[in-house]
């Protein structure tokens, strides 16, 4: 595990209201080649304040693996296909890992012009 290979590599979370929702978005942005991968947790329940009361609602989680270059329009494609009018993206540095795992993200989320 080094930190070396960690620089601009995130992971972001982002929940969703069941697992078909996640799995249409994870696949697209994968596909987009906006993230190397996104992985789908389902069972999550969230307890938040939305307009003035508490709500509780049962969710899928995504956890989507990109890099900092591709986080701007990872961000942009997850608001045009959610259908949330705020989506959850919270995204979190990697400060270390496996290279060739780090590596591996930099590769799919590299775009060539």
């Amino acid at each position: 595990m080094s930190e070396r290979n960690a620089a601009q590599v995130h992971v972001v979370f982002c929940t969703c209201p069941d697992a078909v929702v996640a799995e249409s978005l994870a696949g697209s942005v994968v596909e987009e080649g906006l993230a190397a991968c996104a992985t789908i947790l389902p069972g999550a329940v969230s307890v938040y304040s939305w307009q003035g009361k508490i709500e509780r609602d049962n969710e899928a989680l995504l956890m989507i693996k990109t890099t900092g270059a591709r986080l701007s329009a990872l961000t942009a494609r997850i608001c045009d296909l959610h259908p949330y009018d705020v989506p959850e993206v919270i995204a979190h540095p990697i400060t270390a890992g496996h290279d060739s795992y780090l590596d591996w993200v930099r590769q799919c989320t590299t775009t060539t012009a």
